[in-house]
């Protein structure tokens, strides 16, 4: 197992990307703590991962409960091996129409949050570490409305590599991974109903040149791989899973002939 007895931290780790990875880190042998928002759940997901996890209500927003967050982990299981700062919001902000609380929200949980959940959790860090980020495409693809989102996610993306110098000296790796369009809840405002959230899907799978969102579990592999020590001397840098969005746009469907 690549994780045998190997501690992370994953926040927003009750439903998404992050409850895949933290499943799949309890199978690869990982003792694993999730933080989220919502009790329900949290409580939920601790029952699908089991004895070797633990659930632990905190919101990224709020500092003090991801220390405390921090610090209850590392009561229970000890010093960390992963970090994986998952945790975000969506949200659109149109030009004329953004209040800015609505924007300052989006950057307090995506990207300032990232910063101190990381702070929080570097004095508990195992040298050798591996600190994950959860970055997106629209950091690199300018999409109408999502200047709040856009702007968070590109600091991640420039964050990640100053904390890659700064934890350098303690052999802490930090590298971030990018996800293109993910079939999660991060959809449902834009896609409310089964039959939105098919339109949408297949509206948008039009640009991905492999045809179709990615799930969740496709992301969590690469996040496996760059948590464990199979990406050892792999750091400051970013795994795109995308379906070919970013990368080879002209192969998608919208522009076959």
């Amino acid at each position: 197992m690549r994780l045998e007895n190997k501690v992370a931290l994953i926040t927003g780790g009750n439903s998404g990307i992050g409850l895949a990875t933290a499943k799949r880190f309890v199978l690869e042998g990982a003792k694993v703590i999730i933080t989220g928002r919502n009790p329900e759940k949290l409580s939920a997901a601790a029952k699908e991962l089991g004895d070797n996890a633990l659930a632990l209500e905190a919101d990224v927003q709020d500092m003090k409960a991801v220390e405390r967050a921090v610090a209850a982990a590392v009561e229970r299981f000890g010093k960390l091996d992963i970090v994986f700062a998952n945790a975000g919001v969506g949200g659109l902000t149109l030009l004329g129409k953004t209040r800015v609380e609505d924007f300052e929200r989006i950057v307090k949980t995506n990207l300032i949050g990232v910063f101190f959940t990381v702070q929080a959790a570097a004095p508990h860090l195992k040298n050798g570490a591996s600190v994950v980020l959860n970055g997106s495409i629209l950091a690199n693809v300018g999409a109408p409305g999502y200047s709040a989102y856009a702007a968070a996610k590109a600091g991640v993306r420039a964050m990640s590599r100053c904390l890659a110098s700064e934890l350098a000296p303690r052999g802490i790796r930090v590298n971030v991974v990018v996800p293109g369009a993910t079939r999660t809840p991060i959809w449902s405002a834009a896609a409310p109903t089964p039959a939105a959230m098919a339109a949408l899907e297949a509206r948008v799978a039009r640009s991905i040149p492999l045809t179709r969102f990615s799930e969740p579990e496709e992301v969590a592999g690469a996040v496996l791989y760059l948590a464990s020590d199979d990406s050892a001397h792999v750091t400051s840098t970013e795994i795109v899973v995308d379906g070919g969005m970013t990368g080879s746009p002209s192969g998608a469907p919208i522009y076959r002939t």
